[in-house]
């Protein structure tokens, strides 16, 4: 047993050994996958020359007093704040020489405002793209480029809906630009990098992950943004979100915080949309989008149910623009495109997106479903002028005075045929034909679905309907059928539309 004693300690010795290696290995490794891919800082030392600050002062008329310099009281600093000193001095100096706290005119006079921003070089010639909200109402921009060069832009256009600006200044020195990716081919989960100027600390570059695509966080008409948990701040707007390939996939634009610095919720506007708008605002300085004249909106599963369309997808037609293109190609109200210019149509987003981004004057293929069949109609697009803002269909919310004459009651709802007494009561106009509803159970599915006293239907199950008797005969067909649900289409007073499923059981 002696004899085994230096043998067992040497195999000991090799297994410790062994073991140490192995735990340094693993070490070694939590690191390297805590840092992201190897080539971030590649990249970011290839691009971060095309990335800029913008720099904007524009002059406001604010109140005198309170310490001479104007009526809004000093920011509260953290006590022991790197910025408290910086603070103090600024509001000091802002009361001038001689002036004492609670002191002062208060007149409404002229003050430069300054703001900070970011933005990206798109030419060498010195284009540059940033966010429309960082250059609002500036009466002077400039752009500061990495190197801390200072140059005065000018403002070649601006598209709200999309918040994305384009500017142009004269450059003093070669430029670094980049290029444009496809944010199309994203994947969720691929690392993105995101550089710019967060609480104007300039060149700060952050790293992360692809959250989500297509968000619709209902900031405007185009919502499809990048989700990213790359950090985003104040002072980040404007400035690119690149891929691993060095290509801008897409502008920083906003956040989602309760208090102002990033919790992993940073929204970007997708490339492939900047691309187009940066393209058109350098050819026309404006926008010029695509019109197609029709009211939309969602197909629920109600309204699907009616319409016979599995799975529930497209986008309703709820009404027609007189002058618009839809209407000589023989689009309808009730019908759903499903699909135009040879994309799907999931959504009444998708639709507005794509008809948005189409060339003016293009000849496109329109896929609807009409009663069930799929039909194609060819359409020439028209160009949505800014000034042709679509109504949104919504009910009116008026209160319903007594009446005592009620024809019909069906689905929860009061019902008369429309009189001249009537229109003049709810306010109908003449060109608005169907049945008038003069009251609502406030216990029915009708009150949930926001219809109201003076609102027309016109349609039931896609039927004209001319009086109350005309309303009750079609939905007792419906009941008949065994189907759950009865589509109505449904007009205000000025005559605008929108379809409403209304449960049957």
């Amino acid at each position: 047993m002696t004899g085994a004693r230096p043998a067992l300690s040497r195999r000991l010795r090799r297994l410790a050994a062994a073991m140490t290696i192995g735990a340094a290995s693993v070490v070694a490794s939590v690191p390297a996958l805590a840092r992201g891919p190897d080539g971030i800082a590649d990249i970011a030392e290839k691009v971060i020359d095309a990335v800029v600050n913008i720099s904007t002062s524009q002059t406001v008329e604010v109140k005198g007093g309170g310490g001479g310099g104007g009526g809004g009281a000093m920011p509260q600093v953290p006590p022991g704040s790197p910025f408290e000193e910086f603070f103090d001095d600024f509001f000091k100096n802002r009361r001038g020489p001689g002036s004492k706290g609670g002191e002062g005119n208060r007149e409404f006079q002229p003050r430069k405002t300054n703001s900070l921003g970011s933005g990206f070089i798109i030419d060498t010639a010195g284009v540059v793209v940033t966010n429309n909200h960082v250059i609002a109402d500036a009466d002077e921009i400039n752009v500061i480029l990495n190197d801390g060069s200072k140059i005065k832009a000018e403002l070649v256009g601006v598209d709200k809906k999309t918040d994305l600006a384009v500017l142009k200044f004269k450059p003093t020195k070669p430029l670094v630009a980049v290029k444009f990716g496809d944010s199309d081919k994203l994947r969720l989960g691929e690392w993105v990098i995101a550089i710019g100027n967060p609480f104007s600390l300039g060149g700060s570059v952050t790293a992360g992950i692809v959250s989500a695509r297509n968000r619709d966080i209902s900031q405007g008409p185009y919502d499809n943004y990048i989700q990213t948990d790359a950090s985003i701040n104040r002072g980040n707007s404007g400035g690119p979100l690149f891929n691993l390939e060095g290509e801008v996939v897409g502008v920083n634009t906003l956040i989602i915080s309760p208090t102002g610095g990033s919790i992993g919720l940073g929204f970007a506007v997708p490339s492939k949309t900047v691309a187009v708008v940066v393209d058109q605002l350098q050819k026309f300085g404006e926008l010029r989008r695509g019109w197609l004249g029709v009211r939309i909106q969602q197909v629920t599963d109600e309204i699907a149910e009616s319409l016979n369309i599995k799975p529930p997808r497209g986008a309703l037609v709820a009404g027609i623009d007189d002058k618009g293109p839809a209407k000589p190609a023989g689009i309808e109200p009730g019908d759903v495109v499903i699909r135009f210019d040879g994309k799907d149509i999931k959504d009444p987003k998708d639709l507005s997106r794509v008809v948005a981004d189409t060339a003016v004057g293009k000849d496109v293929d329109v896929v609807i479903i009409r009663k069930g069949k799929e039909e194609t109609r060819k359409v020439t697009l028209g160009r949505l002028e800014d000034t042709d803002k679509a109504k949104e269909a919504a009910a009116k919310t008026k209160e319903e005075p007594a009446e005592k004459p009620v024809t019909q009651k069906a689905l929860g709802l009061d019902l008369a045929t429309l009189s001249k007494d009537l229109r003049t009561k709810y306010k109908v106009k003449d060109s608005v034909k169907g049945v008038i509803i003069t009251g609502v159970d406030n216990a029915s599915d009708a009150a949930e679905k926001r219809l109201s006293a003076g609102d027309v239907i016109v349609e039931v199950a896609q039927e004209a309907v001319a009086n109350a008797a005309d309303v009750k005969k079609r939905v007792d067909q419906v009941k008949k059928d065994g189907k759950k649900s009865v589509l109505l289409l449904v007009a205000n007073g000025d005559g605008d539309l929108r379809f409403v499923a209304l449960s049957v059981q």
